[in-house]
């Protein structure tokens, strides 16, 4: 009897309310992950570590993921409830920060950088460093991070990006996840300096310098969630993009799936043109309250 088939079975012999606990899948299914929730339940992570795997099967070396680290990133500022709760339950606790997300702390001031931290630990398994990373996996962040007090960042060296701390931690065989390193005009030089690292993995880059959807580079964007006007783009490797319309309830809806990356302005263009054909102009987003959307 085939592992498969022992495993439907077991899903069957069990109740309901625990098979329901299997949602997301192991891999964080094909689909955009869900708003909010994806960030909390691990969807995303699944998702990201699942397609950085697939890709690096697939002999691809240099690997762009790019999502919002938090839930709200637009308002991360204003430390919205959903940003807040992020934080607290999850990056504070997963990564144990000292400390914890409290008003003041580094960890509130500085969410993005400290969840972009938390992603990187998710995503090091990927790159062949173990269910922990491992110590064959760094992560350089060029992000406000005060790495003293992460606990538990699951990979063997984590410090910030520069080209000192680049040049220290070359040579180990390893892989590298770059955090926000900059224009890409720098990626390549990053992965020759690090010594051909055996997979660099560039991680939620703050701007584009090309102002459309993905890189330049020839880096393979195996992980790609990014909000447009009226909708989002997403794509996992080694899935088709999909162009998504986010309605007025907050639910999402696939219009058009593409076999090759298509250019923002087709994209968006598309999905806005969708959203006023259908609501005119009464699909503003709106949050009802976290506790609503979760």
């Amino acid at each position: 009897m085939t592992r498969k088939l022992l495993l439907r079975i077991a899903l069957l012999l069990l109740p309901l309310d625990v098979v329901g606990a299997f949602v997301p899948f192991i891999d964080g299914g094909k689909e955009m992950p869900a708003i909010y929730k994806g960030w909390f339940d691990e969807q995303i992570a699944k998702q990201a570590s699942t397609a950085v795997g697939k890709a690096i099967s697939a002999g691809k070396r240099k690997i762009e993921v790019n999502f919002p680290p938090v839930p709200n990133l637009d308002e991360v500022r204003f430390g919205t409830p959903l940003n807040q709760k992020f934080g607290r339950t999850v990056v504070g606790k997963d990564l144990k920060v000292k400390g914890g997300y409290q008003p003041g702390s580094n960890l509130s001031r500085n969410l993005v950088a400290y969840s972009n931290m938390y992603w990187a630990k998710k995503i090091a398994p990927a790159l062949g460093g173990g269910p922990m990373g491992g110590s064959k996996i760094s992560v350089l962040s060029a992000e406000p991070v005060y790495f003293d007090e992460i606990m538990n960042s699951g990979v063997g060296k984590t410090g910030p990006f520069n080209s000192r701390s680049l040049s220290a931690n070359a040579g180990n065989g390893g892989s590298l996840i770059a955090i926000n390193p900059g224009g890409e005009e720098t990626w390549d030089r990053i992965y020759s300096t690090y010594g051909s690292p055996s997979s660099l993995v560039i991680l939620n880059n703050a701007y584009s310098t090309t102002y459309d959807l993905g890189n330049k580079r020839g880096f393979e964007e195996a992980y790609y969630l990014k909000r447009i006007s009226k909708g989002w783009v997403f794509r996992a490797y080694p899935g088709q993009w999909q162009a998504y319309l986010e309605k007025p309830d907050g639910t999402v809806e696939l219009l058009k799936s593409y076999r090759n990356k298509p250019s923002l302005k087709e994209v968006a263009t598309m999905v806005r043109e969708e959203s006023f054909r259908r609501y005119a102009i009464n699909n503003d987003r709106w949050s009802p309250g976290f506790g609503e959307r979760l």
